[in-house]
């Protein structure tokens, strides 16, 4: 069974507890979308919020995809540069699949309905996001057609004595 894929839900309140419960569990499943374990639901509301805040400005845009039960199984956040030098590509946030769901495909399945959602985006002619090194992460986004860019150091201190490097990934549109 594949997920259903909706660019820019209606917020309702499930959609909002569901995409908690997923970032939440994401997140204590060892997930790289910017928390470290143990992490709770109150702790990942603020993040939640700034991104519905941003949705509301017309900056961030939600992909958001649904098992066969109708349950939130995966989200990514699309937000626009407001650079003027730099409104041609989009950055690729919070991209996540729900742990029940791992090893499905359903994170491939996630990228090619982003890629599909941002070459209908005005202007927009790549995606960028980021990605924590040490996790394979890199492996799998340039399986997806991303091709790793850059490169910092030890950007990312997950724990102290454990630093990750930030990865950055590229998917051309043209």
């Amino acid at each position: 069974m594949s997920l259903t894929f909706t660019l820019d839900p209606a917020v309702t309140p499930a959609l909002r507890d569901g995409i908690l419960d997923l970032w939440t569990d994401v997140s204590n499943a060892g997930g790289a979308v910017g928390f470290v374990p143990p992490v709770t639901r109150e702790a990942v509301r603020s993040a939640l919020v700034q991104h519905f805040a941003a949705m509301t400005e017309g900056r961030t845009r939600l992909l958001v995809g649904h098992d066969a039960a109708g349950a939130v199984a995966a989200t990514s956040f699309f937000t626009f540069n407001t650079h003027r030098l730099m409104t041609h590509w989009a950055w690729l946030y919070t991209v996540m699949v729900h742990p029940r769901h791992q090893g499905k495909g359903y994170g491939r399945d996630l990228l090619t309905a982003a890629e599909q959602a941002a070459r209908t985006f005005d202007g927009i002619e790549a995606v960028r996001l980021t990605c924590r090194g040490g996790l394979g992460l890199e492996r799998f986004y340039g399986s997806c057609g991303y091709k790793e860019v850059g490169r910092i150091p030890a950007a990312i201190r997950v724990a102290p004595g454990d630093d990750r490097d930030d990865v950055i990934m590229l998917l051309p549109l043209g």
